[in-house]
């Protein structure tokens, strides 16, 4: 396997997510994803068959964690690990950059489920208006 490349911004400048042509806009789009966070969520606790991810996170397709899973892997935050045995074994597990989302995600996750309830009234007022 070859050296992983060293990125930096173009000279004289720093990456911006709010300029279209850096790439942390897309690392952001991805991070911000409804289901990243649910996934990073589920994978805190160690690593975890495709199965076991789809049946914690109800409502997700198989399409779509597949889908958000091969997208972590390839950002670097998620490795599959393939078991050579009779049926084969997956498992999904965060790597070091993936750990590093632990603590903006589950605030996240907590600040969505502390509000909900002003939430929900605030969209009733505007429902009603």
């Amino acid at each position: 396997m070859s050296q992983p490349k060293t990125y930096s911004p173009p000279s004289g400048r720093s990456w911006n997510v709010l300029s279209s042509q850096c790439p942390s806009r897309t690392s952001l789009a991805r991070i911000a994803n409804k289901w990243t966070a649910m996934i990073v969520a589920v994978l805190e606790s160690g690593p975890m068959r495709f199965g076991d991810i789809r049946t914690a996170l109800e409502g997700i397709s198989g399409k779509v964690l597949t889908d958000t899973l091969r997208d972590l892997e390839r950002d670097g935050m998620v490795t599959r690990r393939t078991y050579a045995e009779v049926p084969p074994r997956v498992e999904y597990e965060l790597t070091p950059l993936g750990h590093t989302l632990e603590g903006p995600l589950t605030a996240l996750c907590r600040w969505a489920e502390d509000h909900i309830p002003e939430v929900l009234a605030a969209r009733d007022a505007y429902d009603d208006r």
